[in-house]
C-alpha cells in the first residue's frame, strides 16, 4: 500500500461540503450541479485551458497508454475516431489470471475505510476528471463521434455528475445501518443481556464495467462510482473504438486512489485485442460479482441469464415513442421535436423513434393539422434546423460506425419518405460521414408496417406512425413498451383527459414521460440528481440511473457480535 499524500482531513476539508450538498439535491431534486458546463469556466484554479486541454489530448495518441497495472502480457488498440483520424493509443492487455486476484486483495484495505472516506476519494477522483474535462472531450468526441460541444457538456460535467450522484446514493444507503450498536436486553431480575454489535458494509467483489460506445464517460460514470463506493474493486473493460477515455478516467483514478494510500488495483483496465471478444470471458468469472452494461438488447439478455453468480445490472434496446394528440403551440412542438430526432444524430438510448399520430390530424393553436400536414411540418422543421451545414454538423456530429449507416440507408425501403437524409461535409474532418436524419411514414393501422416501427432502430431514423386514432395510439404506446420497452416516452396534447390517459399507461408500464416540451428542454435529455435516466421497470433496462436500488445491492452489512 502506497504511503498516503492525500490525508483523511484533506480530503473532508475539500469535499466534504460537495458531498453534503450532493444528498441534499437527491433528496429535493432540485437543480444542482458543481461541475460547470462552459468551456470558458476552466482553465484557472488547476483546470485545463481549451488549449492545454487540445495538447494533451494530442499528448496521448500516436503512443503506449502506461498504467503499470499487473497482469500486463501484452499491447493493443486500433481505435479510428469516427472523424476519420487514427488514435495510434496503445493500451496494455492484461492477463486476468493475474490481474483479478490482484485486484480481490486490494479490497481490504478499502472496505476498512468506510463508507465516507470512500465517498471522498470517489469525490477526489472526480475533481482531477474535472479539471481535466477540455481533454476528457477530445477523447469522447473522436471515439464517440459527438460533435465537440456535446462531447464537452455529456462526456464533461454532466458524466462527472451522473458519478457524483451515484457516490451520494452509495452513501445515503451504507450509513442508513450505525457502524457500532450496544444492544441490552432486560431480564427481569436478572442481568440484562449486553453486546455490543459492529455492522461494516462489504463490497461483493470484483465490479465489471462494459462501456459502450456511444457514451462511454456517461454511461460508464454510474456504475463505476457506485461499485467503487460500495467497497468493490471495479474492472473496466471499454468498447473497442472508445477506449481513450475511460483509460483516463482508470489513470486518473489510480493515482488518486495511491495518493490516499490505498492499493491502486482496485481500478483496472481491461482492453481486448481485435475481435478476441472479452466480456463473455470476465462476465463469468467467479470474482465478478457485479456488472454492469449498456449495448445490445442480446447481449444484455446474455448477461442477465449466465452471468449468475454476478449482480446485473443492464441498460438495452427500446422504442422510445411520442404520442401526438394536440397542442397549443404547434410551432415549439416542432422545433422541440425536429432538435430530438436530429442532436448526435439520433445516436442516444433516449432520442424519440416512433412519433404517433391520429389518421384524422391534430387540434392546434395555428388551426387543424392532417395527418400529411403533420408529417411535412416536422419534416421541415428538420430541414430546417439542419440547413445550415456549420450548424448541422454542431448537431449532428459523425456516425459512431458503419452499422448505424447502413441503418440509415435502408431506412427508405421501409415506408414512404417524408424527408431524405443528406450528407454534410464536415469543414475539419473530411473523412467524417455526417447525416442528416430520415423522417419515413409509416402506416399503422396496416399489419405490414408493424416489423418496422417495434424494432429499434438506432440511429439518424424516425417513423412518422399513422394511428386510428389517439385512443389507438395509446394501446400501440402500451404494447410497444411492454413488449421492446422504452427509456422516454413523451406526449402532446391540450385534453386533460388524454393527458391523464398516457400517464397511466406510463406509471402501469414503468416508462418515463415527458409532457408537451416546447422549449428548451428535450426528451432525450435528462439531469442527474432530479430526473431518473430509465426506470428498470421495462425490457429497456433493468435499473434507473440513479436510485437506491441500484446501488444497494452491491454491498451487504456484515454484522459482528461481542459481550459488551
Amino acid at each position: 500500500m502506497a504511503a498516503a499524500q492525500l490525508t483523511t482531513d484533506h480530503l473532508t476539508e475539500k469535499h466534504r461540503p460537495t458531498l453534503d450538498q450532493a444528498l441534499e439535491a437527491i433528496r429535493t431534486r432540485a437543480y444542482w450541479s458543481p461541475h460547470p458546463e462552459h468551456p470558458k469556466a476552466y482553465g484557472e484554479d488547476g483546470s485545463l485551458s481549451a488549449a492545454d486541454g487540445l495538447a494533451a489530448h494530442q499528448a496521448v495518441l500516436g503512443r503506449r497508454f502506461e498504467l503499470d497495472q499487473p497482469g500486463t502480457d501484452d499491447w493493443t488498440g486500433g481505435e479510428v475516431s469516427p472523424y476519420g483520424p487514427e488514435l495510434g493509443v496503445e493500451y496494455p492487455h492484461a492477463d486476468v489470471e493475474v490481474l483479478l486476484p490482484a485486484m480481490r486483495a486490494a479490497m481490504g484495505g478499502w472496505r476498512d475505510a468506510g463508507p465516507e472516506v470512500r465517498a471522498l476519494v470517489c469525490l477526489e477522483i472526480l475533481a482531477r476528471i474535472s479539471a481535466r474535462t477540455h481533454e476528457f472531450a477530445h477523447a469522447v468526441m473522436h471515439t464517440s463521434g459527438q460533435a465537440f460541444m456535446m462531447a464537452f457538456q455529456a462526456g464533461g460535467p454532466h458524466a462527472q455528475d451522473r458519478g457524483l450522484e451515484a457516490v451520494a446514493y452509495a452513501y445515503a444507503e451504507q450509513v442508513r445501518v450505525p457502524l457500532v450498536a450496544d444492544w441490552s436486553k432486560p431480564q427481569g431480575k436478572k442481568d440484562p443481556l449486553e453486546l455490543r454489535k459492529s455492522f461494516t458494509p462489504v463490497g461483493r467483489g470484483v465490479a465489471l464495467m462494459i462501456g459502450c460506445n456511444t457514451f462511454p464517460t456517461w454511461n460508464g460514470y454510474p456504475g463505476l462510482f457506485a461499485s467503487l463506493a460500495t467497497g468493490n474493486a471495479v474492472l473496466v473493460k471499454p468498447h473497442p473504438r472508445a477506449v481513450l477515455p475511460l483509460a483516463l478516467t482508470v489513470k486518473a483514478a489510480r493515482e488518486v486512489l495511491a495518493e490516499a494510500g490505498f492499493d491502486p488495483n482496485l481500478v483496472a483496465l481491461a482492453v481486448e485485442r481485435p475481435g478476441e471478444g472479452i466480456a463473455k470471458e470476465l462476465a463469468l468469472r467467479p470474482e465478478v460479482r457485479i456488472i454492469d452494461y449498456t449495448g445490445s438488447t442480446s447481449f444484455g439478455d446474455w448477461l442477465e441469464a449466465n452471468a449468475r453468480q454476478a449482480q446485473v445490472y443492464t441498460e438495452k434496446a427500446g422504442v422510445n415513442t411520442v404520442v401526438v394528440d394536440s397542442t397549443d403551440d404547434y410551432r415549439g412542438m416542432l422545433a422541440n421535436l425536429a432538435f430530438s430526432l436530429s442532436l448526435y444524430s439520433g445516436q442516444m438510448c433516449t432520442t424519440p423513434q416512433n412519433v404517433l399520430i391520429p389518421q384524422g390530424g391534430i387540434a392546434t393553436d395555428a388551426g387543424p393539422k392532417s395527418y400529411d400536414e403533420v408529417v411535412a411540418d416536422l419534416a421541415g422543421a428538420v430541414g430546417g434546423l439542419l440547413g445550415d451545414d456549420a450548424r448541422a454538423n454542431a448537431l449532428l456530429g459523425a456516425l459512431v460506425n458503419p452499422d448505424v449507416r447502413a441503418r440509415l440507408e435502408a431506412a427508405p425501403e421501409l415506408g414512404e419518405v417524408a424527408l431524405p437524409s443528406r450528407e454534410v461535409a464536415h469543414p475539419d474532418f473530411p473523412d467524417a460521414v455526417v447525416r442528416t436524419p430520415v423522417i419515413v411514414s409509416l402506416d399503422g393501422t396496416k399489419p405490414d408496417a408493424e416489423a418496422a416501427y417495434m424494432s429499434e432502430c438506432f440511429g439518424p431514423v424516425a417513423f412518422a406512425v399513422r394511428v386510428g386514432s389517439t385512443a389507438e395510439g395509446l394501446e400501440l404506446l402500451r404494447r410497444t413498451v411492454r413488449e421492446k420497452g422504452a427509456m422516454t416516452v413523451g406526449a402532446y396534447t391540450t385534453s386533460p383527459d388524454v393527458e391523464r390517459a398516457v400517464e397511466e399507461v406510463c406509471l402501469e408500464e414503468s416508462a418515463q414521460l415527458s409532457l408537451n416540451l416546447t422549449g428548451g428542454v428535450y426528451v432525450n435529455q435528462t439531469s442527474a440528481f432530479s430526473d431518473f435516466h430509465g426506470s428498470g421497470g421495462n425490457p429497456a433496462a433493468n435499473a434507473a440511473l440513479c436510485d437506491a436500488a441500484f446501488v444497494a445491492n452491491r454491498f451487504r452489512v456484515v454484522e459482528v457480535r461481542r459481550p459488551a
